[in-house]
């Protein structure tokens, strides 16, 4: 089986057809920056090899951003290409991932489709968005934004409400000021006993040990992590 690693300004998936959005049914048409296999980094499933779907798009603008290449761009697919491509891997889990995916509309439409098909499915979504039409089949991983990330405001605290035990959530902490009001937000709402916690030290921003040292000092509820493919490929494309 060959790999494809899809780089930004490069073929996208030569293999297929330009297609041109309005020649594409209107349910069933998405933009997409690049789809590729690797390992899980985060969350419940890290390590587990994995398709990704990576949208395009994103109305947010985080300081620590490591996909800025999806704001803009990409190749318009029918989802008939995507289950196509998908059919090349082994892997049942494929996570839908962006800049922001749910910034597509038709996002929830291909996240039903994969759940029909019998994917194991997870969705990387900032707390900007609203999560409550996502089937619940997929493993939504919260993104909730730190005031060091810059976008703080955008946060969409409805969504708490709409978690279950399914999903995830994550902080990405860039300093003690944003561990010490993560930390806040957990205890205030409970968040350990809806659903799996994870903090995240931001790459090269913050020393993974002190984080680690905050979370057993304070012995709060939450898993620590690091991004798994960044200690592996540093930020190749398409891992």
């Amino acid at each position: 089986m060959t790999v494809e690693v899809h780089i930004p300004n490069k073929p996208f998936f030569s293999e297929l057809p330009v297609r041109v959005k309005d020649d594409l049914p209107e349910n069933s048409r998405i933009r997409v920056t690049e789809i590729f296999y690797s390992l899980q980094g985060e969350g419940r499933y890290s390590g587990q090899p994995t398709v990704f779907i990576r949208l395009t798009g994103c109305p947010l603008r985080c300081v620590y951003c490591d996909s800025e290449y999806a704001f803009y761009g990409g190749q318009w697919l029918e989802f008939e290409d995507i289950f196509s491509l998908l059919s090349n891997y082994t892997t049942n889990y494929v996570c839908v991932t962006g800049g922001e995916p749910l910034a597509q509309p038709n996002c929830l439409f291909l996240l039903e489709e994969l759940c029909k098909r019998d994917f194991n499915v997870s969705l990387e979504t900032s707390g900007a968005m609203d999560i409550s039409d996502v089937d619940r089949l997929v493993s939504r991983a919260l993104d909730i934004k730190t005031p060091d990330s810059g976008e703080e405001n955008k946060n969409l605290w409805s969504n708490l409400d709409e978690l279950t035990e399914h999903d995830q959530i994550k902080f990405v902490i860039c300093s003690k000021i944003d561990y010490e009001w993560a930390k806040d937000i957990v205890q205030s709402h409970g968040l350990d006993k809806k659903c799996l916690v994870l903090f995240s030290p931001s790459y090269q921003q913050l020393d993974a040990r002190h984080l680690a040292d905050w979370i057993l000092q304070d012995q709060l509820p939450v898993r620590f992590q690091t991004q798994l493919h960044k200690l592996i490929w540093q930020d190749e494309a398409g891992r």
